[in-house]
């Protein structure tokens, strides 16, 4: 049996909340996300999904517990391993797209490809070849600001997938688009994560959206349980 992409094993986290109270937000999660398993992240605001997600990212790192990436522990690796680890093996989508407003679209995709050590030519080619799949390859020469809302997401899905990932995790994907936007995007979305085999994890509101994918699981006093 291949290995899972991801596995959460006991994962727990506190922030501190005052001088006597500490506020625990992940109460010992487990979670397994299997090759090209689309999961679904259901929580309201404040009930610590981001949290997850940077810590299933290596974004940030849990008070107990075992994050595994393709069956590796990233605990005992350096800080350097996990950062590199983060760039190649790991695409991130936010609510927002957070796109570079000085660099075209096509820019944007470049960019995260040649921090990652990709010549400039293939780099190029990969954008464009992302843009064509989510049908916008005629607006790779505009800034983010000549992009509709929809337009903007579908770029930061290319750069997300850029540096084809093992993993994608995406926080709200479509949460700042209106609903017909929203659905449109959405179904671009698992379009390419069926393409190419992804693995990932979103969190969403929208359970319309969770229905869609493989598992759902919901996050209610910092634990998963099925939906």
């Amino acid at each position: 049996m291949s290995k899972p992409t991801l596995s959460l094993r006991g994962i727990t986290k506190s922030y501190n909340a005052g001088k006597a109270n500490a506020l625990q937000v992940l109460r010992g999660v487990d979670l397994t996300v299997g090759q090209g398993e689309v999961v679904a992240l259901v929580a309201p605001s404040g009930a610590g999904k981001s949290t997850l997600l940077h810590i299933a990212g290596l974004l940030d790192t849990p008070d107990t517990g075992e994050v595994r990436m393709n069956g590796t522990d990233m605990a005992g690796q350096s800080d350097r391993h996990r950062t590199a680890t983060r760039r190649s093996y790991v695409g991130f989508i936010y609510q927002f797209h957070h796109l570079l407003p000085e660099f075209t679209a096509l820019e944007n995709i470049v960019l995260p490809q040649l921090a990652n050590g990709a010549p400039r030519g293939r780099a190029d080619a990969r954008a464009r070849d992302l843009l064509d799949k989510v049908g916008i390859s005629a607006r790779a020469d505009h800034r983010p600001a000549a992009l509709s809302g929809g337009e903007q997401q579908r770029v930061a899905f290319c750069r997300a997938l850029a540096n084809a990932p093992g993993l994608l995790l995406a926080d709200e994907p479509t949460g700042n688009l209106d609903p017909g936007t929203s659905d449109q995007v959405f179904a671009t979305l698992m379009d390419l994560v069926r393409d190419t085999g992804l693995s990932a994890l979103i969190a969403t509101h929208n359970l319309e959206l969770a229905a869609r994918m493989d598992r759902q699981m919901r996050l209610e006093d910092g634990q998963l349980v099925p939906l």
